[in-house]
């Protein structure tokens, strides 16, 4: 029996419940996610550029230009290779996926009206049918828009839609997010290479219609549609330029908003209109520049003298003053700050000393005294603000608390955790090697990093070094697994639990842990395969419990908020709380 759902609209609104339970209007939560992918605002702020605002700005002399600092050297700037926020945040700009977020009209939670949490509307499709198929399996069939075309002039096709899916899971393209597609049917037999990348079940019925067959209902499959790694690329220009395609001008082929006009390494990037997007009429700034910047007193002077327009950090000193004023916004932020361990090479190759290491942390110090930026100390693992099966439940609350993280527990927590480590075989500390915490480049990074550092040494009597590293060579030392503990973060991809679990799969492309269970894995699948929500989100609420509360695969921190300042005078920058800022179709008041 078939079933059809016409979406001539696509009307698939973004709902994200707004942290309720977290404290206060300014806790919310996608780090290094991004998520959306791997970091987060904090993760942006840190990325690396010894480069200040007073570089020359080569954008054009049109009537209305933004400049904005993220994060510093992107890792890369193909959507499908990319990991990072800052690098999604630029790739929604260039480019654009079958679905696109869109201003809503509501302002988010603590943005004061500055900011709109976006909402899922049709992209480069106009309309797509969901097919409920005999064998269990879902078929979306849309249809592209008309007028769609790249930045060179040539039309987009269902088959550009088609080769860059395919792309993404093939093993040889290495991409950390494949297995955002494993819910289409062959893709997991694909990326094991069991079967080729022609087999992925997406086809170019015609240039207009592109088809995509799941393995079973999916619900925030229409949030993939407009996530960064399923964007389409153009198989004639990464064919004759291989992995330097993204490099130059002249063969950055984008089909978004904007086009890349220049990309002056460590310096900055810079986008401008692209006169062949489909709703180009109404875009608002002539040019984007991207400042490439890490170091946060040079952001704070950019930004007062007005070379900035944007920044999303400032010395840690001058965050509370900046929060207070009002002149620092805080939203909503789907994401968790935490520690990994490298689970295969000891001393964090057992449980109990990741255990150990998590309990001794002071989260309520952490937030109320070294980030003060309004997060909210974790008690696990998914943040709050995530779905769970019912209508308006969250999987926070119905998960629960893993450990106390409160202020009047931290001693309890603390003396647990010297005797985990004395049954791990270091009592008091003794005999435990010296290991090191890596982190990257920025203030609050590094405030963490020596909180962490003491309350490790002072509660616990072990010796913890402190590695510093640019953002583009941590991310890759991380990756590699070459490092004891590792400051890490994740902002969802889009609102289910989901999102922050199947990472954490045995081989999975951002398991920076090298963690591995088995018992997770299935759990994992069984999920993905479930189709009755309140036995998947069982199914989840399962595998949290055996990555937190029995393998302590990651010691989360705190929830994630928001900060940005934004100069006055511009207006229509809208956000959603998967870490994306919009900056397209903002004005001048």
């Amino acid at each position: 029996m078939n079933k059809k759902v016409l979406s001539i609209l696509l009307a698939a609104t973004f709902t994200v419940s707004m942290f309720a339970g977290c404290g206060n209007s300014n806790t919310t939560a996608k780090d290094d996610n991004a998520a959306k992918t791997e970091d987060t605002a904090d993760d942006a702020a840190e990325e690396e550029t010894k480069d200040d605002a007073a570089t020359e700005d080569t954008a054009s002399d049109g009537d209305f230009n933004i400049t904005v600092n993220l994060a510093s050297e992107p890792m890369t700037m193909d959507p499908a290779l990319n990991s990072s926020v800052d690098g999604g945040i630029m790739a929604l700009h260039l480019f654009e996926g079958l679905m696109k977020w869109e201003d809503s009209g509501e302002a988010a939670n603590g943005s004061d009206g500055t900011a709109d949490s976006g909402k899922l509307v049709p992209g480069q499709a106009e309309s797509y049918e969901k097919t409920e198929n005999e064998d269990g399996t879902v078929t979306y069939t849309f249809k592209l828009r008309d007028g769609i075309k790249w930045s060179d002039g040539k039309e987009v096709t269902a088959g550009d839609f088609e080769y860059a899916w395919k792309r993404l899971v093939n093993p040889a393209t290495a991409a950390d997010y494949n297995y955002m597609l494993d819910c289409v049917v062959n893709a997991n037999e694909i990326m094991a290479g069991e079967k080729d990348p022609s087999e992925l079940a997406v086809k170019a019925v015609d240039d207009k219609t592109f088809e995509v067959t799941l393995t079973t209902d999916l619900p925030y499959f229409e949030e993939l549609c407009a996530f960064p790694a399923m964007m389409p690329v153009r198989k004639d220009i990464i064919e004759a330029n291989g992995d330097q395609w993204t490099f130059d001008p002249s063969t950055y082929i984008s089909n978004g908003p904007y086009k890349l006009t220049e990309w002056t390494h460590n310096s900055q990037i810079v986008m401008a209109k692209d006169e062949n997007y489909y709703d180009y009429e109404n875009l608002g700034p002539d040019t984007l520049t991207f400042k490439l910047m890490d170091d946060t007193t040079a952001m704070l002077s950019g930004f007062k003298s007005g070379e900035l327009d944007y920044i999303q950090e400032a010395p840690q000193a001058e965050l509370p003053n900046l929060i207070a004023s009002g002149d620092m916004k805080i939203v909503d932020y789907l994401g968790t700050y935490y520690v990994c361990f490298q689970t295969q090479k000891a001393p964090f190759d057992n449980p109990k000393v990741r255990e150990a290491f998590t309990l001794a942390v002071d989260r309520n110090y952490i937030v109320d005294k070294v980030t003060q930026s309004g997060q909210v100390e974790a008690s696990a693992y998914v943040p709050s603000g995530i779905s769970d099966a019912e209508e308006g439940s969250d999987f926070r609350k119905v998960g629960g608390d893993y450990y106390d993280p409160t202020k009047d527990a931290y001693e309890a927590n603390c003396e647990k955790a010297r005797q985990l480590l004395a049954e791990a075989g270091y009592p008091n500390g003794e005999g435990f090697p010296v290991v090191e915490y890596l982190y990257n480049t920025s203030d609050a990074h590094k405030a963490v990093a020596e909180a962490l550092q003491n309350m490790w040494e002072q509660e616990l009597g072990v010796k913890v070094t402190l590695n510093n590293q640019e953002w583009a060579s941590f991310l890759q030392t991380r990756k590699n697994g070459d490092y004891s503990i590792a400051r890490n973060g994740w902002i969802s991809d889009y609102n289910d639990p989901v999102s922050f679990l199947d990472m954490w799969v045995t081989g999975g492309g951002n398991n920076d842990a090298q963690y591995s269970n088995p018992d997770y894995d299935k759990l994992i699948e069984q999920a993905k395969a479930e189709s009755d929500p309140a036995a998947r989100m069982k199914l989840l609420h399962q595998a949290e419990d055996i990555l937190v509360g029995q393998d302590y695969v990651v010691d989360p921190l705190y929830f994630y908020t928001q900060k940005y300042m934004l100069a006055d005078g511009i207006e229509g920058m809208y956000y959603c709380p998967l870490g994306y800022f919009f900056f397209g179709y903002t004005h001048q008041a």
